[in-house]
């Protein structure tokens, strides 16, 4: 039986059990594969390797893993700060966008209200999930690493954490999007664009007290949901503020 030596670094470890972290993974196996079956064999998901080197030298997913191989393993976070060219890695997208499984519809309001698009429904299952991230171009975001290993998902990452406030703070960082925020810009309901209309407009949709206090008014141009600066504002902008802190 052929052997290879893994060892996987930085956060991939989080893919791994307790006693195959941050260690050399003795890996034996029978059939000829593909490193980036095998990779995934271990359990970790193609999307969030950024850079394997086998012997020494950089490979791509399809290279064959050869008897006595030599693996390391590498997510973004540790390429970027190595001068080495990455065989794995996507083209960068022209425009950042996200679909988001169901287990994380509080990041995608909070990806929403800092203006990125953002495709979330509680009902779409797993292959429609990778389809949409395949066929528009979109990062996938979510809690089911088996997910991410769908072969046809190029853009992915694993959300990490569970509390929405620092899941939102995780993203940003990993996609170094905050200079890329621009909040008040999409519907919290169904990721439509924002457009300024006046009072007129809309006054017949407006509460009463709406009408005697606020002269400025935002209309969603897919579900036509109005927005203003009600008393839900500063607590949004709070928040906004404390995650938008976290870029320096």
């Amino acid at each position: 039986m052929a052997k290879a030596t893994f060892h996987f670094h930085a956060e991939l470890n989080d893919f791994l059990p307790p006693y195959k972290r941050q260690v050399k993974i003795e890996h034996f196996y029978g059939e000829r594969a593909s490193i980036k079956d095998m990779i995934e064999a271990l359990g970790v998901p193609h999307p969030e390797v950024d850079y394997i080197e086998v012997n020494g030298k950089p490979v791509n997913f399809s290279y064959i893993v050869q008897d006595g191989d030599i693996i390391n393993v590498y997510p973004i976070s540790i390429v970027t700060d190595m001068p080495v060219l990455s065989l794995v890695r996507p083209k960068p997208l022209n425009i950042i966008r996200f679909v988001l499984d169901i287990h994380l519809g509080k990041l995608a309001s909070s990806l929403r209200l800092l203006g990125f698009d953002t495709l979330y429904r509680n009902d779409y299952d797993d292959p429609e999930l990778a389809d949409i991230s395949s066929t528009q171009r979109r990062i996938l975001l979510t809690r089911d690493k088996g997910l991410l290993m769908r072969s046809v998902v190029t853009y992915g990452y694993y959300v990490r954490n569970t509390d929405p406030q620092q899941q939102i703070v995780e993203v940003l960082r990993r996609f170094d999007l905050f200079k890329l925020a621009s909040p008040f810009q999409r519907c919290l309901r169904c990721n439509g664009t924002l457009q300024p209309v006046t009072k007129q407009v809309v006054i017949d949709q407006l509460p009463e007290n709406v009408l005697l206090s606020t002269d400025e008014f935002h209309r969603c141009q897919d579900c036509a949901q109005i927005y203003w600066k009600g008393s839900h504002y500063q607590r949004l902008q709070q928040f906004i503020n404390g995650v938008l802190d976290f870029s320096g």
